[in-house]
């Protein structure tokens, strides 16, 4: 199926026609610091609070907390034994001495925690039907794609190509992973990656698929984790992921990357946050007097892929798809920060005319059968850059919902547009990465077809 490519700047970058991708969103796990996120939980009165990290907000909360705690603790507490003499940023690639039981032992005791965690954390927050039903959706769906799930799982906690947990910040959840392809001969392209998750359930290891497959095509990825709500707020979050983004800009040499190749790109919110990191970046180095660890002329290009960036016009769609008003409100730190965190808005503010002039190219991705997101979202952004003389351009893909474009399509195997339309544009000007992407082998099948579609009928996204 052919996507609609909407050329909508005079960008240099002219991706050929090819073959798509969608979100790995639920499963791979979580590290011991995560699991603080779900020990702060916060009151019904979202409207009042802004996360605190201290304490928790209901007196009932803290009985919870403390069983989390206590269940946990054996368990992390055997784990830091082990690991208390590496002193390495990272929790370890593939064969960095971690045995197959280890590593079946570490995914399966996260697996039961955050199952556990995640029901607790919605019964104590008491959100609506429409809410609980999605989750149970997603835990059907998240069935249905299992067998894809366990693939990617083996493929992120064993290869040696992957390199899990290293240290980007001071924070506890300021941890990225590395893809890194097999073929070592010169400095590769780098895409920096932001993962979704609705601002809530963002993890690092649902960008694994996407990891696998470009690294596979000699393209570094970097997976940022950041902070979710309740444990932080939306401008956290964007301080998370530009320092992640720092990271990748300066040391990403060290792993054999291009550092005239950078590339930053998020999926669904994690587009959202990726987006509001670049355009404060901008904001930042048209100031006086700001210091700044990255710029943004280091990055070729944005890529957002299925991303909202004007918060006025998403927050009562959220609303009607079971992420309540009073969340969404908390979430973004008020209504009166919406402004602040809608990019479609502030691109079109005159008083930061200069700082848009230097955003790279914005490069945007949508299925047309979004109604996570809908399509309209990355349009009226691409029209709203435009007009302020961006370059920006705009690529459609008919009926594809989602999660086609990020999970699905990558676990159907086979060619994958969005996916062929995004390594096009970054080997433009590579005759020899073209070369081989134009006889690379089909990627293979993870999950049935009944399944898929099964699973696109299910998924709440």
């Amino acid at each position: 199926m052919q996507s609609q490519i909407l050329p909508i700047s005079n960008r240099s970058l002219t991706p050929p026609p090819p073959p798509s991708s969608v979100t790995m969103g639920t499963m791979l796990l979580r590290s011991d610091n995560d699991l603080s996120d779900v020990r702060h939980l916060i009151s019904p009165q979202f409207d009042k609070e802004k996360a605190m990290e201290d304490q928790p907000f209901l007196p009932r909360a803290s009985n919870y907390a403390a069983a989390a705690a206590a269940v946990s603790t054996n368990f992390y507490q055997k784990r830091r034994r082990r690991t208390a003499g590496d002193t390495s940023d990272s929790d370890g690639g593939g064969g960095s001495g971690q045995s197959f039981c280890e590593g079946v032992d570490h995914a399966a005791s996260d697996a039961s925690l955050m199952t556990r965690f995640r029901f607790n954390f919605l019964r104590y927050l008491g959100i609506g039907y429409r809410f609980t039903t999605r989750f149970l959706a997603l835990g059907c769906y998240s069935f249905l794609i299992f067998p894809g799930l366990i693939q990617a799982a083996y493929y992120y906690f064993f290869s040696s190509q992957v390199r899990r947990g290293i240290v980007y910040g001071d924070q506890p959840r300021n941890r990225l992973d590395l893809y890194l392809p097999k073929n070592t001969d010169g400095p590769k392209p780098v895409v920096a990656f932001v993962t979704g998750g609705a601002w809530i359930i963002g993890y690092k290891a649902w960008g694994s698929l996407l990891g696998r497959h470009l690294s596979e095509r000699d393209i570094i990825v970097a997976c940022i984790d950041y902070r979710n709500f309740p444990r932080v707020t939306m401008s956290d979050m964007v301080k998370d992921a530009s320092q992640g983004i720092s990271f990748v800009c300066n040391h990403i040499t060290e792993y054999g990357g291009d550092p005239n190749r950078i590339y930053l790109m998020g999926q669904s919110a994690g587009a959202h946050i990726a987006a509001c990191a670049l355009l404060e970046q901008a904001i930042k180095e048209t100031g006086e007097g700001e210091s700044t660890s990255w710029s943004v002329s280091q990055m070729n290009a944005y890529f957002g892929l299925s991303g909202g960036y004007n918060l006025f016009n998403l927050v009562d769609h959220f609303h009607s798809r079971g992420l309540y008003r009073s969340v969404f409100l908390s979430i973004m730190e008020g209504e009166q920060s919406f402004r602040q965190f809608s990019p479609e808005i502030m691109v079109q503010d005159p008083n930061i005319r200069n700082a848009v002039s230097l955003l790279p190219p914005i490069i945007l991705f949508h299925g047309t059968g979004d109604y996570s997101i809908p399509s309209d979202s990355s349009k009226n952004f691409a029209d709203a850059l435009l007009r302020v003389g961006a370059k920006a351009e705009l690529l459609l893909y008919d009926g594809r919902t989602h999660t086609d474009i990020f999970v699905q399509d990558p676990m159907r195997g086979g060619t994958d547009q969005m996916f062929e339309d995004l390594v096009a544009i970054i080997h433009t000007g590579d005759s020899e990465a073209l070369a081989k992407d134009a006889v690379a082998p089909p990627r293979k099948r993870l999950v049935p077809e009944f399944m898929l579609k099964l699973a696109s009928s299910v998924s709440p996204f």
